[in-house]
């Protein structure tokens, strides 16, 4: 596991102005992604302030082993590298945006972020989703099972599914609500049309690095060099679609119309000094089993990391108001480690590729306030959340804009975001 060295130092600032103090982006981040300057062509960047600079004319500033991989439209080949080549970029590019001597050679590739097109960071080959937060688990089971939320199988095995990489999209893609099948308790059969309840669901985004050959699983001390980063990940979610097909063999349309991601690969190298321990299991649950279990994961398998969910409708987007926050909540609020998450998912010798992406599942507070979908907060429908200028929402209304945040925090270092994860709800074809 990577380990904190100057690229953290909360002292170090860099002679691009806006990345002094900026809410995500500081010096101390630098995240990794794909972005088209102005009447160009998709490349390689880095964010920095309110700037991103073109690693693709930075080439041969860099270390060998990754200043030729800087040319492509996806970074796949930079997440396969080993963690050590990613760590000795980073040290070079928190060198040269922190050191004013080289500003006349850089600040021809610098562009103005708010100009520049955000794109897919790299080819999603595969796309799986965790259910690892267990409050959600445990109020969403309640709807349907008040005595036995929790499945038996829930604290022994992380739960997923495997989603569909093709239609995972960057913040800022809007949302086509999905028709589908859909049937009410009070309806005798199903009927087909848009979605009458959709949800979002806010999670984090696991970015593969290095991949492993098919038949050889990935042992739990070593999953720390498989993760390359992370991001924000909005699973939409058409709960009505979902509640009349999900039996027998899980979600399938009700998800995989749309998923919204963070644009940048918030490295795990730059999320070193935020790491903290696994939170303990309640008294009586069962501790995970040997292949799941490393005394240094649960030493430093969390994050701090505080989640917000925000929603603007088109009526307040109109009148100007603000976005009016649904909830906030850590990211401790996870039963498994991303290493639990990544060691189970090729625990049968499933072969992953750098640039495959896995999401944690919908991450949600114990408390009220830090609930991660409108299914939790309206309590089915049930309870429709009033917003500030008098709309209520028990799912989401097409117009609206969900955006969803993060925010790395830690006593004596420099906080460092995700980014926006949002989208606009578009009506249904």
């Amino acid at each position: 596991m990577s380990a904190i060295d100057e690229t953290h130092d909360p002292a170090r600032t860099s002679w691009i102005d806006s990345a002094n103090g900026h809410p995500d982006f500081p010096i101390q981040n630098l995240p990794l992604g794909i972005f088209s300057p102005p009447a160009h062509h998709a490349r390689p960047g880095v964010a920095i302030g309110d700037m991103i600079l073109d690693l693709s004319g930075v080439g041969a500033l860099l270390p060998p082993a990754v200043g030729h991989l800087l040319t492509g439209t996806t970074l796949n080949r930079l997440l396969g590298l080993p963690a050590a080549d990613r760590v000795a970029m980073r040290r070079r590019l928190s060198e040269l945006l922190s050191d004013p001597a080289h500003r006349s050679t850089l600040e021809p590739l610098l562009h103005r972020a708010e100009e520049c097109i955000l794109h897919l960071p790299a080819a999603i080959g595969d796309y799986t989703d965790f259910y690892v937060g267990i409050h959600h688990a445990t109020n969403v089971g309640k709807q349907f099972r008040p005595d036995n939320p929790l499945l038996p199988n829930y604290k022994y095995v992380p739960i997923g599914y495997h989603g569909r990489a093709s239609s995972v999209r960057p913040s800022g893609v809007a949302v086509m609500r999905p028709n589908g099948q859909r049937k009410a308790p009070d309806e005798d059969v199903p009927s087909f049309g848009p979605s009458r309840r959709l949800d979002y669901e806010l999670e984090l985004g696991i970015w593969v690095g290095q991949g492993n050959e098919l038949g050889h699983p990935i042992p739990i001390g070593e999953a720390h060099r498989h993760i390359a980063g992370y991001c924000l990940l909005n699973d939409w979610s058409a709960r009505d679609i979902q509640a009349w097909e999900y039996q027998p063999l899980g979600p399938f349309l009700a998800k995989n119309f749309h998923t919204t991601i963070s644009p940048w690969i918030v490295t795990a190298e730059a999320l070193v000094p935020f790491r903290l321990p696994q939170p303990s299991r309640p008294e009586g649950d069962p501790p995970p089993l040997p292949y799941l279990f490393d005394a240094s994961d649960q030493r430093r398998g969390a994050f701090a990391l505080e989640l917000e969910v925000c929603i603007a409708t088109a009526r307040m987007r109109s009148e100007g108001d603000a976005p009016v926050p649904l909830s906030r909540g850590s990211a401790t609020n996870m039963y498994w480690t991303m290493a639990q998450i990544l060691t189970h998912h090729a625990s049968n010798g499933c072969n992953l590729q750098p640039g495959d992406l896995i999401g944690t599942g919908t991450i949600s507070a114990a408390e009220a306030g830090g609930l991660g979908s409108l299914l939790e907060i309206s309590q089915g429908g049930k309870m429709p959340v009033s917003l500030p200028n008098g709309e209520t929402r028990a799912f989401l209304a097409d117009g609206d804009e969900v955006t969803l945040r993060a925010s790395a925090r830690a006593a004596d270092y420099v906080p460092i975001g995700f980014g926006a994860c949002s989208a606009v709800i578009l009506p249904a074809p």
